[in-house]
Parts: structure tokens; sequence; C-alpha cells
């Protein structure tokens, strides 16, 4: 089983990217350009390496080669965007990877481009890239290439020496689970490792809570020990969770002020399910249907955050009212959004620099909303 912090590093090593290896600063999937460059790299990848995987590592500076990390991503059906632009589209993973040194909350993104062994190609313009243009790696660079398009295999013997020096071991493991309990300590923190069909470690955190009846954790964080891979992390949802002998389940919920209350909608289920064959597959359906909210109030809230935005773009002091209203401004043009009020998307936009000057735990409230939307677009 291949140790994915392991293989990073040893990726790493190579410090000059190549025709199955790309490093990024960060990748941005909310603009057309950022979806544009991200399939421009994976069609790249998979003509360059038909018959073994490639990687993109992403959080990491290229000039220093160093790692700064990036927030944990969750890929939302990502395959279903390399889907809809590309012609013989390859299986594409994105994993969150935990390194000790950095924040909480910040992990190393690993996308693995599976083999194909068929010529990709841009299925329709997308940005500045028109439909049926195909590249290749040249170098460190993803290139067009117009005409004398093979694929052949020249990479297998190194990427299977790569992935050789990645392989987990015990002592590895034992210190994953160990560093994973003594980083979530404290009174009110639950932490504890399990372990499904003898062989995977799964650990997993969060702060109890108890409602009607009902056992929820905030706070929640998951991995995959074996792998080092992050499976979940969230800093501001209630989590309900479950596991059997083969299985471990996660119900997400998402809290939204309607009517001039907080209250939870369930978002979405994640089921782990591990296997005989010492693998495992990750099963995700989503649960969340938007409250349907009177248009007059929702008019209301819509126009207050508005005024809202104007003071902040004015930089006219808040009151102190106004300062909390500012941790439900982006669900509340969510809502609209969701409701018909079509206006409130690019309202939303608008607010996200205005809102990241306010600080870490304003912007949380954008990024977490952003992540519904992404979860909502490609379900």
């Amino acid at each position: 089983m291949i140790n994915k912090r392991l293989l990073i590093k040893a990726l790493l090593a190579h410090n000059d990217e190549n025709s199955f290896y790309d490093k990024k600063l960060k990748i941005n999937l909310s603009h057309k350009e950022g979806k544009a460059k991200f399939l421009k790299h994976v069609c790249a990848l998979s003509n360059s390496n038909p018959a073994n995987n490639s990687y993109i590592v992403i959080g990491v500076s290229d000039q220093q080669n160093k790692i700064v990390g990036v927030d944990f991503f969750d890929d939302s059906k990502l395959q279903n965007l390399v889907n809809a632009y590309l012609e013989n589209p390859p299986r594409v993973m994105y994993e969150n990877i935990p390194f000790p040194h950095l924040p909480i909350g910040k992990v190393v993104g690993l996308v693995t481009v599976f083999p194909n062994n068929q010529l990709t190609a841009l299925r329709k313009n997308i940005w500045k890239y028109y439909g049926g243009s195909v590249f290749v790696r040249e170098g460190s660079i993803s290139q067009p290439k117009v005409f004398g398009i093979t694929i052949k295999d020249t990479n297998s013997s190194l990427v299977e020496t790569i992935q050789q020096q990645a392989q987990n071991n015990i002592q590895l493991t034992l210190d994953g689970v160990v560093d994973f309990l003594n980083q979530h300590q404290g009174d009110r923190i639950h932490a504890q490792y399990l372990v499904f069909k003898e062989t995977f470690i799964l650990c997993w955190a969060g702060i109890e809570k108890n409602v009607k009846g009902v056992r929820y954790y905030s706070r929640v964080d998951i991995e995959l020990i074996n792998e080092q891979v992050k499976l979940f992390y969230s800093n501001l949802d209630e989590v309900e969770i479950a596991w059997t002998d083969n299985a471990f389940t996660i119900t997400e919920y998402v809290q939204l002020g309607v009517q001039d209350r907080l209250r939870f909608f369930p978002l979405e289920e994640v089921a782990i399910e591990f296997e005989e064959n010492g693998s495992y597959q990750l099963h995700t359906r989503l649960l969340f249907e938007p409250p349907q909210l009177d248009r007059k109030t929702l008019l209301h809230r819509y126009n207050a955050n508005n005024a809202l935005l104007d003071k902040l773009e004015k930089k006219i002091a808040l009151s102190l009212t106004e300062q909390e209203d500012l941790y439900q401004l982006s669900s509340s043009y969510m809502l609209c959004y969701l409701n018909l009020i079509h206006e409130a998307k690019e309202q939303l936009q608008r607010a996200r620099p205005l809102l990241k000057n306010q600080g870490n735990a304003v912007y949380e409230t954008y990024k977490e909303t952003q992540r519904i939307l992404r979860k909502i677009k490609y379900n």
C-alpha cells in the first residue's frame, strides 16, 4: 500500500517537473481560466503517460520546491468536470495529504491521473483553448500538439521505482496513529482509531455533543493512516458518524440562518466501504434541499447584504450588530441564489475580497458557502 506522503516526497526529490509529474502552488476551479489550465495539464499528462500514473502536487512553491500547503479540498465530483470537457477522459482522483509541519486545516493536494492508453483531447471550447485541442508534456510544460501525435510508454520503470520508494510499513503506520492521537488531545475532543478488514487503520477525532438524544461532532478530522490521506476535515459543520465492520459513514450538516434562527440541514453522506482485496471505495450522496423561503423576506435580506457590502467598500465603520451579520452574509446570499434570486451569486463573488479582509473566521463562512455550491453544482 502506497504512503501518499512518502510519494509526494519522492516526487519532490525530482526538482524539475517532467512528463509524469507537475507541481502547483494552487489551482482555482471556480473560474473558467483555472478550470481550463487544470484540464490542459490533465490532458497532457494522460497523453504523455498512457501506461502509468501521472501526478500533480498542489501546495508547493515552484521556485523553492517548498511545501506550503493549501486548504482541504473536497473534490466534489472532479471527475465530472474531466468527463465533461475531455474526449477519452482518464480517471482522476484528488486526495488531501497531511504534513506535520503545516497549520491545522492545511494539506498538500495530490491529483493522480490514471493510465488511459488512448489519445485525450478537449471535447469543447473552454477559456482560450479550442475543442479538439491535444496537449502533451514537453519537459515541464504542457504544450499543444497539432501533428505527429503518438502516445507511447517511456516512464513506467521510473514511476514504478518512485512508487516502490513510497511503500508503507508497520513503523510508519504506528507513527501515524500516535501522531494523530497526540495532535487531537483535549478534554472535549473525542479521538480514536478503528481497524477495518485487518488492513485499514482509520483515525478520527471531533468535539462531541448530544442534541435530543443524537450524538454529533464538530471540528471533525478523519485520516486513513495506511495511505496518509485526510478523508474529511471541517472547522464549521456538525457531523454524525457511524460505522460497521465494513464501512465508516459520515453525515454532514450545515448551519444556516432561516427565519431569524439558526437551523441545521443535512448536506451530504459519505460512506467509505472497505473490501477484502485491500481496496476501498468512497460513495457520496447529496442530501441538501435548500429551504424555500418567502420572496419578500429574501429580498429584504438581499438588500441588507448589499448595504453591508457598500459600507465595506466605502470603509465605513460597522455597528456591532452589522459585524455579527457578516457571519451570515455568505449563507444568506446562497439561500437567495438557491431561491432563484440569480443576482445573489454575482454579489457573493463581489463579497469575496471584502470578507477576506475581515479576518479568517468571517472568510471561512465564505469558503464554506462556495464548497456547498460546488457540491450542488456537480451533483
